[in-house]
This record gives structure tokens, C-alpha cells and sequence, in this order.
């Protein structure tokens, strides 16, 4: 690139099509929600006064399949998005993602949920509920770019796969 050219505006973070802040902000909120959740569940039990009331085999065992859920639905959808598949720069509709929009990010958020089932944190719980927001507002995000860059593409694809609940059977695309 010569001197005379500027060049390509980036995001200060994220990769293109990403929010510019979503990686630092799922960062900031992960170490958040474990230090609330650290102190709350083991060591103030402030809020914690539900766990009395299931027993914690029931609690580990929900949040187990949780997490064992929010693990295979990670590792399915990185093997999908794979740094090839990023560079062709193609719309990728096949594995989890046709069955929902944004699995990572839903494996994220499953994992979260686990951490609550298992002490039933009513903190973390709450703090659970901005977590959802941010998500959504980065997902919404993406969703905007990806509109503008596949146009039609996106949108059919919108109209068959949902955004946070995932389809039973995989949706099917021509």
C-alpha cells in the first residue's frame, strides 16, 4: 500500500462484521459474573438461600447437562466457523447454525446459566439478566452487517432459523 493511499478503516476491536466491543465486553462481564458468583455462592452466600431448598445433586446434575450442553454446542459451531470458512466470507447456514442464529454466543450463555442451576445465586442470576442483554445487543449487531453484506441471503435465513431458541430439526436451505 503506498503513502498516499489510507488505509482500510478497522474496528479498534473485534474482527469485521463483530461489534467493536463485544470481545472486551464478554471479557469484562465473564470476570464480573465469576466474582459474583465466587463470593456469593462460597464465601458471603448472600443470596444463595434457594440452594437450602433443592437438593445439590439435583443442581449439579441440571447443570452438568447444561454445561456439557453449552460445550458441544461451542466445539460444533467452531468446527462450522473455521478460519477457512471465515475467509471465503461466505453465509454459513449448515451444523448448529441451522438450527439457530448464534450458537456460540448461546453456548456462552448456557454456560453462564449452569453456573446459576449449581448454587442457584439469585445475584448472579441477576447480573444473568444484562448478560442476556449484551448478547443480544451484540448479536443484533452482527445480524445488521450480515444483512447489509448477504442481503436476501440473511433474511431468508432469519425467517427460517430463530435467534436464541433453538429449532428441533435443522433448517433446510436451497
Amino acid at each position: 500500500m503506498s503513502a498516499t493511499q489510507p488505509s482500510p478503516a478497522r474496528p479498534r476491536f473485534g474482527r469485521e462484521g463483530e461489534h467493536p466491543r463485544g470481545d472486551l465486553g464478554q471479557l469484562v462481564l465473564l470476570a464480573v459474573f465469576l466474582a459474583v458468583w465466587i463470593l456469593d455462592s462460597f464465601v458471603l452466600g448472600f443470596s444463595t438461600l434457594g440452594a437450602s431448598i433443592l437438593p445439590l445433586v439435583f443442581r449439579l446434575v441440571c447443570a452438568g447437562v447444561l454445561f456439557l450442553g453449552a460445550l458441544a454446542l461451542a466445539r460444533k459451531a467452531h468446527l462450522v466457523v473455521s478460519d477457512e470458512v471465515r475467509r471465503e466470507g461466505r453465509l454459513v447456514r449448515e451444523g448448529p447454525f441451522a438450527r439457530v442464529r448464534h450458537p456460540l454466543y448461546l453456548a456462552a450463555i448456557l454456560f453462564y446459566v449452569s453456573l446459576v442451576v449449581a448454587t442457584l445465586s439469585l445475584a448472579s442470576a441477576a447480573l444473568l439478566g444484562g448478560i442476556l442483554a449484551f448478547y443480544d445487543v451484540i448479536a443484533t449487531y452482527e445480524e445488521g452487517f450480515l444483512r447489509r453484506k448477504h442481503g436476501d441471503a440473511y433474511r431468508a435465513y432469519q425467517r427460517k432459523v430463530p435467534k436464541w431458541i433453538p429449532r428441533l430439526r435443522a433448517a433446510e436451505f436451497e
